[in-house]
């Protein structure tokens, strides 16, 4: 591959991981809505992987992830009562937030950007959905605990802010990744993939 094709994309990879890094670790109050915190790492992964494949989503996520550990990795109450930091939470989520992005219909629907957001959205539904089943067995089944969040609290006050700002922010994160991403033609390399393996098929998939 030609060394400016490499270097713009390591340059470009680099300063957005770096770019939404900082603003939601430095101005989570500036992106939330209903104490949900717009997760522009998460956002910029899956559709990292949805545009540019599975290498760069997978690769891509798991750097993330290790940033995100080390800025912010989660806390849990551990089985004995006390706190503990997690890690490699974030590696593990995004990993499988940039390979779920690159699965998600891109080779039917050619990366359009339309399903770029419907992507986004399955991918914070199932996050956030997994997130509280893990909690609820975490803290109820093994903890023996109360988990005093109930179904209605869950979607109103969890799953759909989150939702919400989380497709807010893949508008921009969007435009700079398809626009001014790490690709020039706004594809990589499995864009070539797509047309091939879809030859033939309907015209009215082809958004």
């Amino acid at each position: 591959m030609d060394i400016r094709v490499n270097a713009r994309r390591i340059i470009l990879y680099t300063v957005y991981l770096l770019l939404f890094a900082c603003l939601q670790v430095s101005f989570p109050d500036a992106i939330s809505f209903r104490g949900q915190i717009a997760d522009l790492m998460f956002v910029f992964v899956v559709l990292t992987g949805y545009f540019f494949g599975f290498r760069d989503g997978a690769v891509i996520g798991i750097l993330t992830g290790i940033v995100r550990d080390c800025f912010a990795s989660p806390a849990v109450i551990g089985l004995d009562g006390n706190v503990q930091v997690t890690v490699g939470i974030g590696v593990l989520v995004l990993f499988l937030a940039g390979t779920f992005g690159s699965a998600f219909f891109t080779k039917r629907m050619h990366r359009s950007i339309p399903f770029a957001f419907l992507a986004v959205t399955a991918a914070t539904l199932i996050y956030k959905t997994a997130g509280h089943i893990v909690a609820f067995v975490w803290i109820k089944v093994l903890g023996n605990g109360m988990y005093s969040i109930g179904f209605t609290d869950v979607v109103l006050d969890s799953v759909l802010p989150q939702l919400l700002v989380n497709l807010i922010a893949a508008l921009p994160i969007l435009l700079l990744l398809r626009f001014l991403g790490p690709y020039k033609n706004g594809y990589g390399n499995d864009k070539k993939e797509d047309v091939i393996e879809s030859y033939g098929e309907s015209s009215w998939l082809r958004i």
